[in-house]
């Protein structure tokens, strides 16, 4: 694809205005929580076009997401978790995909999404849960949440909600959050540009307008990077883990209402 090329937009220009929008308010999310970026983007975009179009750009904007974001980040990493975390994602993601081929998709992400709706609106409602960060929870966590993120994709809210109910600061929270989406998406990507589709003319599920959308869609998550983070600055412990657990349940909401469509139609 050629210089010119890339500069032609992807969409026409009302549909490309409402997809710059979404993917901006996606940015402050993340920005913000340090997690939630595909799910919203996801979500909101498969409204106006199919998401086999822009997942693996998504996977891109992911990417460079993290990289904008370790500078200010990499000194909270907590880093027990994050290895832990990144072992339980590289042995279950791929039993997860490979459960998919035995049983019915959307069944499992109908499952898993309500699974973690309900215990994100029993941290909301109270309930509170003080688990120690021992060898085996961090194992634990990341075996799960490298199966949901086999199953569902939504790997990110499973580590959320775990970490939710370990003894970490917020900033270690959403380090080892950005940190473990950089690893997780990298995997991704590379699953990508090796797995075949025949949706792209290259053969392979990354085609040839995987950097233009990520180059159009790129700067408006920057800028909602940019604010979310202005926005973290100054939070308490007690705010920002509320305004996760609220960003949790929305999010799981949407995986749910998603699956339910699935089953229907």
């Amino acid at each position: 694809m050629t210089a010119a090329e890339l500069l032609v937009p992807p969409l026409a220009p009302a549909t490309l205005a409402y997809s710059l929008c979404v993917v901006f308010a996606a940015g402050i999310v993340r920005g913000f929580a340090g997690f939630g970026f595909s799910a919203i983007t996801v979500a909101g975009m498969s409204l106006v076009v199919s998401p086999a179009l822009v997942v693996p750009a998504i996977f891109m904007l992911e990417i460079l997401a993290s990289l904008s974001q370790l500078r200010g980040i990499a000194r909270d990493v907590d880093m027990p978790w994050l290895g832990w975390l990144m072992l339980g994602n590289l042995i279950c993601i791929p039993i997860g995909v490979a459960l998919l081929a035995w049983l019915p998709e959307t069944p499992l992400r109908l499952l898993i999404g309500v699974l973690l709706m309900a215990a994100a609106l029993l941290l909301r409602g109270g309930a509170h849960v003080a688990l120690e960060s021992t060898r085996g929870l961090r194992l634990v966590a990341g075996l799960a949440s490298g199966f949901i993120n086999g199953v569902a994709a939504i790997g990110g809210i499973a580590v959320a909600v775990l970490l939710s109910t370990a003894k970490m600061a917020p900033a270690a929270l959403r380090a080892t959050l950005i940190a473990l989406l950089l690893f997780s998406d990298v995997v991704s990507l590379i699953s990508a540009a090796l797995m075949p589709s025949s949706a792209h003319a290259s053969g392979n599920l990354l085609g040839p307008d995987t950097l233009k959308w990520a180059l159009w869609l790129a700067p408006a998550m920057l800028a909602g990077i940019w604010w979310g983070q202005r926005s973290f600055k100054g939070v308490s412990p007690e705010q920002f883990r509320r305004q996760v657990l609220n960003l949790l349940i929305a999010l799981a909401t949407v995986s749910v209402v998603r699956s339910v469509v699935g089953l229907v139609w």
